[in-house]
């Protein structure tokens, strides 16, 4: 059986996911669940996830729903390049501190940084205090800065010389607020140089279109009464 893969690139996992099958040649069948029209909340897909969110995967009667977990299951099952995920067990370690660091600090900045700057005020029409936006985007800053001191510091990838998962997660992360008109690369010359080599590592053509999608986020538009009812609370507990 193909392999399924439920997404919506305008997820930041969803993308990398996306990104690392098309990049490797991984055969799969995208199963689109639009977040903005509340998909997700389905009881049809939650059959699939019963936590109704993506991304997840199927391969047969096996699923998988945690977005690191997806990309390590990709990287065992099929013959991608060690640099992905390193056979060196140092250098493995490298990638493992990153996935593990991120979930709850870069993800969790970006993240906000979207949902307060765009999604809230625009799609669900809830204003954002300017003292919220201010002290989320404070946030951001000081992440940015400890992912350039701690992570990148001065090599070519996060994890050395060559790309990685670390990367590819670390890169649709900070789209979001991208995404959302926040200039995060801007002062940042060692940031945005490696923002470029990663771009050029993945392909400037699949990392446009994965990223569609998200660079009009701003252009949503409001969101339909019943949706806004249905994903408000699950919204709120997540960007606070």
């Amino acid at each position: 059986m193909v392999l399924e893969l439920y997404l919506d690139l305008l997820s930041q996992p969803c993308r990398a996911i996306y990104i690392f099958a098309k990049k490797n040649r991984i055969p799969f069948e995208m199963r689109t669940v639009e977040l903005l029209k509340g998909q997700h909340l389905s009881d049809a897909f939650a059959q699939v996830n019963p936590l109704k969110k993506v991304p997840a995967l199927k391969d047969g009667d096996f699923i998988l729903t945690e977005s690191v977990a997806i990309l390590l299951y990709l990287t065992r099952k099929y013959q991608v390049p060690d640099y992905w995920y390193p056979q060196d067990l140092q250098a493995r370690a490298r990638v493992d501190e990153y996935l593990a660091w991120q979930h709850t600090a870069l993800r969790r900045n970006c993240l906000r940084a979207l949902w307060h700057k765009v999604m809230l005020p625009v799609f669900l029409g809830e204003p954002v205090p300017p003292q919220t936006l201010a002290a989320t985007l404070s946030e951001l800053d000081v992440t940015l800065q400890l992912l350039e001191d701690k992570f990148l510091q001065n090599k070519t990838f996060l994890a050395g010389a060559h790309i990685s998962l670390a990367d590819l997660v670390a890169i649709t992360e900070l789209m979001h607020p991208v995404g959302a008109g926040c200039q995060v690369f801007e002062g940042r010359p060692k940031l945005d140089a490696w923002r470029q080599r990663v771009e050029a590592a993945l392909g400037k053509d699949l990392f446009q279109e994965a990223h569609e999608v998200i660079l009009k986020a701003k252009d949503s538009p409001p969101a339909d009464p019943t949706i806004k009812q249905k994903m408000m609370p699950g919204v709120l507990a997540m960007i606070r």
